[in-house]
């Protein structure tokens, strides 16, 4: 997806606001400088706990996917958002100061049953 990220970095020398969905994290990390690698096993379905290390909340989370942001890669003023449960993978990312931010699993699907909402709100503080 090398032109997908190449227009993902124009958005972010554009400060302009985005929000990347699974496979759009691991895209937005990748055009932020960051890395990105395969995992064992990847998570799969609809019970995948994550943690928000930014709000301090557990949440149940649908997932579908075999890689994951490298977190030891994140440039300056990126922020690991959240975490697996199961294995301290990373599951989201965001910037500390501009509008970009990130999760690996899927918010519209709750699983929880609403449990990720909040971050379609926090995503609208941006606009």
């Amino acid at each position: 997806a090398k032109e997908t990220i190449l227009n993902i970095k124009d958005l972010l020398k554009e400060n302009v606001p985005t929000f990347g969905i699974c496979l759009g994290s691991q895209l937005l990390a990748l055009a932020s400088g960051a890395d990105t690698y395969k995992l064992k096993f990847g998570h799969r379905g609809q019970n995948q706990p994550v943690f928000d290390v930014v709000n301090h909340k557990a949440l149940i989370t649908s997932q579908n996917h075999g890689f994951a942001v490298d977190t030891k890669t994140l440039k300056p003023g990126w922020v690991e958002w959240f975490k697996n449960l199961n294995d301290e993978t990373n599951e989201g990312i965001r910037h500390a100061t501009k509008p970009f931010m990130s999760i690996q699993f899927h918010p519209e699907a709750s699983p929880g049953p609403v449990d990720a909402d909040y971050l379609f709100d926090e995503f609208l503080t941006y606009l």
